[in-house]
């Protein structure tokens, strides 16, 4: 009995190796591994080579798209308005009559100003003969004093009056100008009631409709706008840059826009104009105000005044340089990586708590490289030290990347099969 009980045991024990084996080379067991452990299942990961190229670092600087010549339009006297030949939207010239006022009151003011002229005048007249009396007269009574015919009283009496009659002459010479200056102001404050395009534009914003009044403006209440007309065919960007960016802006430098409304366009400008004085917005931020000229506006593309904008300012350009895509470029703790990382690694600052590592895949894991790393762009970072091109780095996905660790296993996603997605049968 105990031969047939050692002879199943004997052949059970073939059966199970033989099925392990079996199991193991077939690649069930580690299926079931990974299964069990998923420590020991390699995550996909995103691969790209090193490669050297150009980047350029960028300072975005938010603003508003604005015409960089209008003008507001409003009236030198307040009048009511009789006549507007141009509504909002259409093109004018420079020169071009755009508003009317009253000009009825203005050109009775005229007709007062030059009859106040004439009485004037009139009034010269009599002075000026009043005046040449006086002074025969004074004439005379200086020989009677020299002949000793009249006292010294006498004469100086008469001075006093020939002094008056000199003092009203030339007081009546000057109401002549005064009267010539009203004459003057009257004219002009006439013409001021027909108002014209100051330049060549569209009338962006109309403010006032025909038989409301005007209002000059004073010191501290601005007068009545009446319409504005901007030239819309060389458009600015008024940006504002925090003080953090705006040491490396400089004019001439050229600028990418994006234009809210087109988002499928880009846009290139020139810095024009850097602001030197530094401004607070409403909500207590600061900003230097930075004007970028649009260049070259495509056919068929209105910039509306007022429209949301962002640019992108090239700063600066570096040529030929390592660079990876900034999300590949990580921050670990230098505690957290294994000695032979960072033993004798000059790009490893013992004095700090974390370094920058670039992940890469050996032989089915995960490594650690430090690097020392420049400045960046949007996408890209500049690697200084520590890559070389032709390396193959993990670049993503970026969930896997914020969490990846030294000598874990990664697999590159671009091996995995996809899943095909099942097509429908047709009924």
């Amino acid at each position: 009995m105990w031969k047939w009980i050692l002879a199943f045991v004997v052949v059970s024990i073939l059966g199970c190796g033989g099925a392990g084996y079996y199991l193991y080379e077939s690649g069930q067991v580690k299926g079931w591994m990974e299964q069990m452990r998923p420590d020991l299942k390699g995550v996909a990961v995103r691969l790209t080579t090193v490669n050297k190229g150009d980047l350029i670092r960028t300072v975005s600087a938010p603003g508003t798209i604005e015409p960089k010549t209008k003008v507001e339009v409003s009236s030198q006297v307040s009048a009511r308005i009789i006549g507007l030949p141009f509504r909002e939207g259409q093109t004018v010239n420079a020169g071009d009559v755009v508003v009317r006022l009253d000009a009825r009151d203005l050109a009775a003011l005229v007709d007062s100003a030059k009859a106040q002229l004439k009485t004037e005048e009139a009034r010269l007249e009599g002075s000026r003969a009043t005046f040449a009396n006086f002074s025969v007269e004074f004439n005379r009574r200086k020989e009677l004093y020299g002949s000793k015919d009249i006292a010294k009283t006498e004469l100086d009496q008469f001075e006093a009056e020939y002094l008056r009659a000199e003092s009203n002459f030339k007081a009546q010479q000057h109401a002549i100008e005064i009267a010539n200056a009203n004459i003057i102001r009257a004219e002009k404050d006439l013409d001021n009631t027909v108002i014209t395009s100051p330049i060549g534009g569209i009338i962006t914003r109309l403010d006032a409709e025909v038989g409301e009044t005007v209002v000059v403006g004073t010191l501290n209440n601005p007068g009545s706008v009446i319409m504005e007309i901007a030239d819309l065919g060389v458009m600015i960007v008024k940006t504002r840059i925090d003080e953090a960016n705006i040491a490396p802006i400089k004019a001439t430098q050229s600028a990418r826009v994006f234009v809210n409304a087109y988002p499928d366009r880009t846009f290139q400008g020139t810095v024009e104009n850097v602001g030197l004085k530094k401004r607070t917005d409403t909500d207590g931020t600061t900003y230097f105000e930075t004007d970028i000229i649009l260049l070259e506006l495509p056919e068929g593309i209105l910039l509306r005044d007022g429209l949301m904008a962002n640019a992108d300012v090239q700063v600066e350009t570096f040529r030929e340089i390592v660079k990876v895509p900034s999300q590949a470029v990580q921050d670990r703790a230098i505690d957290d990586l294994p000695q032979e990382v960072t033993e004798n690694n000059p790009r490893i600052d013992k004095t700090k708590k974390y370094c920058r590592v670039v992940f890469t895949m050996v032989d089915g894991a995960a490594k650690a490289i430090p690097v020392t790393t420049g400045t960046s762009d949007l996408t890209d970072t500049v690697v200084m030290q520590g890559l070389e091109p032709g390396v193959s780095i993990i670049i993503g996905p970026y969930k896997i990347l914020s969490v990846l660790k030294h000598d874990q296993k990664v697999i590159d996603e671009a091996t995995v099969p996809k899943k095909e997605t099942p097509v429908p049968k047709k009924s």
